[in-house]
């Protein structure tokens, strides 16, 4: 059952894991009438939120996860990279704000950053803000002084995924453990920056790993603000190469209790949009999603054309939101309440 926690200032739901499954398991039109009735209550359900993501340092990571083609362990072929120069990474901001992303992601394959690397991490992070765009960085494992420092430069968003549940963790990484994800998650929360935490469906997990990753997240002290949903894009060279695809229709019911679980967060579709179709992602925007990556890459895997988002934006009638967008729709155009079936 759902029970709530007093703790907090204001009260909310905790979720068990029996509670969540029930709600995976109901019928699709069921959950995804309750996904829209939820997200309408929280955002515009037309509006979705533009992200742009740059591999700030590429591959060499001494992490052994399974799926990544930037792991030093695997051998997909990818030349490990120096760190960008400051300069390089403003004038890649400026075009992905000029292309209309509101908030800018870089991500460096670290296990943790070196106390070197900082200054010019703070400067990309003061560089992006005076554009007028969101932050979010993704370095690995921080520690306290590191997330101090992140969050005295201005950085509004840090990205540190889960992955998958605690149980199934163990058979896709082995160099770092799950508590040490939350243990990041933690200092991030504590120096006052926003959690982006999500996970990657198509490792290898089931149905309850995705029920018991949902709620981990769910339950965490503050819901991440933003939790990304990934498809794993299977890379040659890597453990997870010849991975079995996931199922349309799973994918949407994980994006839909994400949304039910996590209300006010921005649910993002996230990698491997390129497997899917157009009629595929109109349903993840149905269940709740609301945040997408825009531009060629991620990181180094493809990723959908701007041009085609904006064709299958303009299909759809939607619009993006601007930057620090965070408000319901019009009262008039909300449902009213539905209750969640138990």
């Amino acid at each position: 059952m759902l029970h709530s926690d007093p703790t907090t200032e204001t009260p909310r739901d905790i979720w068990t894991a029996e509670a969540a499954r029930r709600l995976f398991d109901q019928p699709l039109m069921d959950l995804l009438y309750q996904a829209q009735t939820v997200h309408r209550q929280h955002f515009d359900p037309n509006r979705v939120q533009m992200s742009r993501l740059l591999s700030i340092k590429t591959g060499g990571c001494p992490e052994d996860c399974s799926y990544c083609s930037q792991s030093a362990r695997h051998a997909s072929g990818l030349s490990a990279s120096k760190l960008l120069e400051v300069e390089r990474v403003l004038t890649e901001a400026r075009r992905a704000r000029d292309a209309g992303a509101t908030r800018y992601c870089m991500g460096a394959a670290w296990r943790s950053p070196k106390e070197r690397d900082m200054p010019q991490i703070v400067a990309m992070i003061e560089g992006v803000r005076a554009l007028g765009m969101e932050t979010c960085m993704t370095l690995g494992m921080l520690d306290g002084h590191q997330s101090r420092q992140l969050a005295e430069a201005g950085l509004d968003y840090y990205n540190h995924n889960i992955d998958t549940s605690e149980a199934h963790y163990g058979n896709v990484i082995t160099t770092r453990t799950f508590a040490d994800r939350l243990e990041t998650l933690a200092r991030v929360r504590e120096a006052g920056i926003k959690v982006c935490s999500g996970g990657i469906l198509g490792l290898g997990e089931g149905t309850q790993d995705r029920v018991d990753m949902l709620v981990t997240l769910a339950n965490l002290p503050e819901p991440p603000d933003s939790v990304p949903i990934n498809m794993l894009i299977p890379v040659e060279g890597t453990p997870m190469a010849d991975a079995a695809p996931v199922d349309p229709i799973d994918f949407v019911r994980t994006i839909a209790a994400a949304r039910i679980m996590m209300p006010q967060s921005h649910v993002r579709l996230s990698a491997g949009r390129t497997a899917m179709s157009e009629e595929l992602q109109a349903m993840c925007f149905l269940a709740g999603a609301n945040s997408i990556f825009v531009g060629d890459t991620l990181l180094t895997k493809d990723n959908p054309s701007e041009d085609s988002d904006m064709r299958l934006f303009a299909k759809l009638g939607i619009q993006p939101m601007q930057a620090h967008e965070h408000q319901p729709a019009p009262k008039a155009a909300r449902d009213p309440a539905v209750p969640i079936l138990r």
